[in-house]
This record gives structure tokens, C-alpha cells and sequence, in this order.
């Protein structure tokens, strides 16, 4: 071998590698999803599976050095910008949603209108973005490089001064989802781009699960337990990706399965982020000293603010009322609004019981409100010792659904209110 090329080798292999999300992951993590699509879907894309899974996927990358694919990666509400920063780092849910949603549309419009390839390429910018939000390398909002990170996990002296991007998600992974199947989730583009921003949060917060695990293991040089911190991310990865192409295809050929249909009439709302849990998480501005110093949760009450509790309000039944625990639903604190984008046109009306636990807000008398885009759609005043409310909302119209408490009692401590099975209904 000529020792210029020696060289060069030598040169390559000490270089780190760019410091993009997965980097060569991306290839495994869109093939284990081809891998689990339905034969007929396969068969749509032909020969541009291939494409997608070795190609494609990198095309939010290389904006910069191919210009005729990187068209493909470019939004027209954003004209004259090449590179979108939002195509490999969470936003907002309001920028996140109008980036899927625009390039969900893409890849549809263009296997209604025959265009195979072009399709697959807008495939590739979406599968791009949504492996980038649920890499462990992309889950610190504003520390991509874990600077600040690092002050908090000092690493050891031979990591010193070297951003942990790449080290974090670099490597080639087995990724196989083989019995994964895919889920429709949507019969039109809004609906779909909607739901999967929600299954883009499930990941995000799997990646986030990880990339301490992950940082500590590449302190303690335990290759094993990086990789395997790495395939928890990519697997979950592959699903959420599986699932946009499922769906897209699924739009694209019109062709929809009368249970998947039936399954999307309702969808919960209660482990859903509102818009006020920016970056998936309550910021300190959220939190409120009624009941508890606390925030809004999911699932749970916060007896005191140190105990989880299940949820539980007092319903009519049967003539009388009983106690009765609910897995879906949001306890919340005084003096707080829960903000939830709703897709255009999709949903009809919105359900929800609410009230106050039976046993820790007895003391407690509250006013429940549900807006519609700012403007009232129904309110109802409880006291501790009352039944739950039902309450049915008309939200034609309605892009942002709010739900609003405030304390009407003298004792603001016995204020644990409840939002139960709030539910989304088609029709």
C-alpha cells in the first residue's frame, strides 16, 4: 500500500466522527422498520426500500452537499433555509407538529400523485427527524454537545474538553423489531402528523431515560452497556418510525383496516403533554403551592407533595354515588392551565369527569373551566363532598383545548381536583 494512502486511513480512523444524530445508526434503525411493514406497502416502494434505509435516511444531512436531494428538506414556510435545525432537534409541540405534519403531506401528496421516489426521499427526511428526537444524544434541550452536562458529570481526564455528542450515539447497531406491528395513526395527515407527535414525546422521553446510563458508561469504558443503551433507544425508534411509514403508505393507497379505523375514534388525553410542559417537563413557573408545592401529574395524586396516590373521585351510579379510582386522568394544582393542540377538523367533542378526591379534597371547593381557543365551552363549581361532573364539549373549531382550575373555598389545601378520562371523540 503507497504510504500517502496509509496515511490518509491512518487520518480517517483518528478523526471523530461528525457529530449528527445515530450516524450510521440510521441505516439499522430504518431497515429494522421496512423490515416490519406489510408486504403490499413493500411492494409500493419497490426498489426505493432499499434507497430509503441506505440513502434516504441521511438526507437532512446533506443539504450542504447535495443540493438537488437536499429540495427534499426544505419547508415552504421557510424559504432560502437549506439546513432545519428542526429536522434533528426538538422544538416546541407548535414548530415539531408543523414540521411532521408538512413533510407527512410530502410523502402522501407524492405517492397519491405516482411519484414513487420523490415519496421515498420525503420518507427519508421524516424518518431523519423523528430517529434524531429519540436519539440519547438529542435529549438535553439547548446542551447538544453536554457542556453543561459535563459540569454536573465531570468526566474522566480523557474525555476532558471533548464533546459527548458523538460518543454517545456512534456505532453500527443490530436493530430488529421482528413481530413489531405497526400502527395506523390516522386516516388523514393532521390526524396522523398529531398522533405521531405524541408517540415522538414516548420516544424522547425513552432516549432521556438513557443518555446518563450511557455517559456513565462511556466514563467507565464498558462498551457493552453503551451499546445496550443505545439499542433501547434505536428499537424504540424503529417503532415510532414503522409507524409513520405504515401511516403514510396507509394514506398515500387510501387503504385503511376497519378495526385500525374504529380504534382511532377516541384517543385519551390524560398522559398527553400540554404546551405548557415545555421540553416535555414543567418548568419551575408551573408549579403552585395549592394543595401541594407541585405540579400537574398524570396518573397519580401527590398526597402532601411527597405521596402518589391513585386517582379517585365520588360518581353517580346506579341511583346514589360511589367512590370510584381512574387509571387515565390528570391531577392538577390551583391556579394553572392545561393546554392541548387538537388536530384541524378531526375531533368533535371532548368528555371528562372532574372533581375532587373523596377523601384529601373534602375541604376543598373548586370551579372547573374548559376553554375552546381561549373562550369558555363550559364551567362547573364542586365542593370536596360532591359527585364528580360530566362534562361534554361541542370542539368544532377548537385548535387548542384548555382546562382551567380555581380555588372557590376557604381551605385552598383541600384543593386536589381531578380532570378523569378526558377523551377526544370523534363523533
Amino acid at each position: 500500500m503507497k504510504p500517502l494512502l496509509v496515511l490518509i486511513l491512518l487520518t480517517l480512523t483518528l478523526v471523530p466522527r461528525k457529530a449528527v444524530a445515530w450516524g450510521e445508526a440510521h441505516r439499522d434503525i430504518t431497515r429494522a422498520a421496512i423490515e416490519v411493514l406489510p408486504a403490499w406497502q413493500r411492494d409500493i416502494l419497490g426498489d426505493e426500500c432499499a434507497k430509503l434505509s441506505s440513502d434516504y435516511c441521511f438526507i437532512p444531512d446533506r443539504v450542504h452537499t447535495d443540493i438537488e436531494i437536499g429540495k427534499f428538506a426544505m419547508m415552504d414556510s421557510r424559504p432560502g433555509e437549506i439546513y432545519l435545525l428542526n429536522l434533528h432537534l426538538p422544538a416546541q409541540q407548535l414548530q415539531n407538529l408543523e414540521t411532521i405534519r408538512y413533510f407527512m403531506d410530502k410523502a402522501v401528496a407524492a405517492l397519491k400523485a405516482g411519484k414513487t421516489r420523490d415519496a421515498a426521499r420525503f420518507m427519508g427526511t421524516v424518518c431523519h427527524m423523528l430517529e434524531d428526537y429519540g436519539s440519547p444524544a438529542h435529549t438535553v434541550p439547548g446542551d447538544n454537545m453536554f457542556t453543561l452536562l459535563q459540569q454536573f458529570l465531570p468526566p474522566p481526564e480523557r474525555l476532558k474538553g471533548q464533546p459527548l455528542h458523538g460518543p454517545i450515539e456512534n456505532g453500527a447497531l443490530d436493530v430488529v423489531i421482528k413481530g413489531y406491528q405497526p400502527r395506523l395513526l390516522g386516516v388523514t395527515v393532521d390526524e396522523a402528523a398529531w398522533r405521531l407527535l405524541h408517540r415522538v414525546h414516548e420516544a424522547i422521553l425513552n432516549a432521556r431515560s438513557t443518555t446518563i446510563p450511557i455517559i456513565q458508561a462511556l466514563y467507565a469504558d464498558d462498551a457493552k452497556a453503551v451499546v445496550s443503551g443505545q439499542m433501547k433507544t434505536a428499537t424504540m425508534d424503529a417503532k415510532v418510525v414503522a409507524d409513520a411509514f405504515y401511516t403514510i403508505l396507509c394514506l398515500g393507497a387510501e387503504k385503511f383496516d376497519a378495526g385500525e379505523r374504529e380504534s382511532l375514534r377516541t384517543v385519551g388525553i390524560g398522559s398527553f403533554f400540554p404546551l405548557e410542559a415545555v421540553n416535555l417537563y414543567f418548568p419551575q413557573s408551573e408549579f403552585a403551592g395549592s394543595p401541594n408545592w407541585g405540579y400537574a401529574r398524570s396518573g397519580v395524586v401527590v398526597e402532601g407533595g411527597t405521596k402518589e396516590v391513585p386517582l379517585k373521585l365520588r360518581i353517580e351510579k346506579d341511583g346514589g354515588v360511589a367512590e370510584q379510582e381512574f387509571a387515565d386522568g390528570i391531577s392538577v394544582v390551583m391556579g394553572r392551565s392545561l393546554t392541548y393542540l387538537l388536530p384541524t377538523g378531526v375531533y368533535l367533542r371532548f368528555t371528562v369527569l372532574a372533581g375532587l378526591h373523596p377523601e384529601l379534597g373534602v375541604k376543598g371547593r373548586v370551579e372547573f373551566t374548559i376553554k375552546g381557543d381561549g373562550k369558555q365551552l363550559a364551567s362547573a363549581t364542586l365542593g370536596g363532598d360532591e359527585p364528580a361532573h360530566s362534562f361534554d364539549c361541542d370542539l368544532i373549531g377548537v385548535t387548542q383545548l384548555q382546562l382551567v382550575v380555581n380555588s372557590r373555598g376557604p381551605d385552598a389545601k383541600g384543593t386536589y381536583a381531578i380532570w378523569a378520562e378526558p377523551l377526544l371523540v370523534k363523533k
